[in-house]
C-alpha cells in the first residue's frame, strides 16, 4: 500500500474524528440548552429600609450582619449613605430589602435626608454605653417628622448589648421613650455577638407586610421567631435575661 495513502487516511480519519465530534456534541449541545434552570422568580415586593442613628452607634455593623454575617470591630464612619440588597421570603412572598445605612453626622443630614421619603421602615439605633447616642434620639424624631413618611414603621434599636458591663442606659428608659412614640417598636441587639440582629430587621419588614394585602393569614406565623412573646420579668436578685426582639 502507497504510504502517502496511508497518510492521507490517517488525516482525513482525525478530520472525520473532529467532524465526528461536533456531530455527537450537538444533541449533547442540544441537551443542555433543554437543561437550563429556570430563571429565579422575581420579588414579590421591594422594600427600602434606612438606618438612622448617632455616628458610632454601630448602623453599618448592623447592617452588614444581617446582610453578609460579618462584623468589623474598626469599621470606618459612613461617609454620605451606603446601602445593602437581601432578599428574604416571609408570609410567602418573596422581598427584595434595599438598606441604606446613613451617616450619623450632622453635616450630612442635608444629603441624608432625600432617602426618609422613599423608606418603608425606619431603624434608630443608640449605643447603649453612650449617653449621648440616647439624648440624640429626639433629634432623629425630628427628622423622621420632617421627612418620613407617616406610614413607615419605626423600630428603636439599644446596640452592643455584648457591653452589657459598660451599659449606661437602662432598658427601662428606651421602653419609656418608644411608648411616647405611636407604633414604634423596641429592642436591643448585638451585632458583635449576632444576638437579635436578625430579629430586628424581619420583625421589621413583618409589621409592613402587615399592611400590605396578603393572601397568608397571620395564624401560620404564630410559632415563627417573627411571633416571639416578651420573657416575663426576673427579680431584682437576678441578672436580667437578654430579651428576644421585639
Amino acid at each position: 500500500m502507497d504510504s502517502r495513502y496511508e497518510i492521507q487516511r490517517r488525516a482525513g480519519g482525525g478530520a472525520a474524528g473532529f467532524g465526528g465530534g461536533s456531530a455527537t456534541g450537538s444533541p449533547a449541545l442540544g441537551a443542555s440548552a433543554r437543561r437550563r434552570k429556570t430563571p429565579p422568580r422575581p420579588a414579590d415586593y421591594k422594600l427600602q429600609i434606612i438606618i438612622i442613628g448617632s455616628r458610632g452607634v454601630g448602623k453599618t455593623s448592623l447592617m452588614e450582619r444581617f446582610t453578609d454575617d460579618t462584623f468589623c470591630e474598626a469599621c470606618k464612619s459612613t461617609v454620605g449613605v451606603d446601602f445593602k440588597i437581601k432578599t428574604v421570603e416571609l408570609r410567602g412572598k418573596k422581598i427584595r430589602l434595599q438598606i441604606w445605612d446613613t451617616a450619623g453626622q450632622e453635616r450630612f443630614n442635608s444629603i441624608t435626608s432625600a432617602y426618609y421619603r422613599g423608606a418603608k421602615g425606619i431603624i434608630i439605633v443608640y449605643d447603649i454605653t453612650k449617653q449621648e447616642t440616647f439624648d440624640d434620639l429626639p433629634k432623629w424624631m425630628k427628622m423622621i417628622d420632617k421627612y418620613a413618611s407617616e406610614e413607615a414603621e419605626l423600630l428603636l434599636v439599644g446596640n452592643k448589648l455584648d457591653c452589657e458591663s459598660d451599659r449606661i442606659i437602662t432598658r427601662q428608659q428606651a421602653e419609656r421613650f418608644a411608648s411616647r412614640i405611636s407604633g414604634m417598636r423596641f429592642c436591643e441587639a448585638s451585632a458583635k455577638d449576632n444576638f437579635n440582629v436578625d430579629e430586628i430587621f424581619l420583625k421589621l419588614v413583618d409589621d409592613i407586610l402587615s399592611k400590605m394585602p396578603l393572601e397568608v393569614p397571620s395564624r401560620e406565623l404564630s410559632n415563627s421567631v417573627l411571633s416571639l412573646q416578651p420573657e416575663p420579668e426576673v427579680p431584682p436578685e437576678l441578672p436580667p435575661p437578654r430579651m428576644r426582639c421585639c
